[in-house]
């Protein structure tokens, strides 16, 4: 795959993401899958997600012992995001991603050293559109496959292999 164009797949998913505030983060138990809302961190999609967490929350211990995680968007379109995560401890990433809705929130600050940073390195992603963005994405479609779509709904997966 061209760096352009995985370029432009992640451009087309922060397109389709950028204004959704709550995704649901999937995560694997022992006994199961677990899925939650978490807010995403605003920060620019370059194929990473971040989500602010504590320590002490089951989805903290479920990501030391499982990585592959889900995270999905539900707005004008529906993403799905396939990745993997990592628990990010530096103060100075939390120090930036903070805003003073998480004080609330999390009632706490950004230096207590309970909260972490999950960050979600995108591997994939599957995508339903049908919103505004349907004439950019059936062009994003058309070049992909190659086809031209016969419906304003499109459905597509794409790889995002760093």
């Amino acid at each position: 795959m061209s760096n352009k164009l995985k370029q432009e797949e992640i451009e087309t998913l922060r397109e389709l993401i950028k204004d959704i505030d709550t995704a649901m983060l999937t995560t694997a138990t022992e006994e199961g899958l677990v899925s939650r809302p978490m807010k995403t961190q605003e920060v620019e999609f370059d194929g990473d997600l971040w989500f602010f967490t504590k320590k002490e929350t089951d989805k903290f211990d479920q990501i030391l012992h499982e990585q592959d995680v889900n995270v999905a968007y539900a707005g004008d379109s529906y993403v799905s995001v396939r990745g993997r995560a990592e628990i990010v401890e530096d103060t100075e990433k939390k120090k930036e991603l903070w805003n003073k809705g998480l004080d609330k929130f999390m009632q706490t600050s950004y230096d207590d050293p309970t909260v972490v940073l999950i960050k979600v390195n995108a591997e994939a992603a599957e995508y339903w559109d049908s919103g505004s963005f349907t004439k950019k994405t059936a062009f994003f479609y058309k070049r992909m496959t190659g086809q031209d779509t016969e419906s304003t709904d499109i459905n597509e997966t794409i790889e995002l292999d760093k």
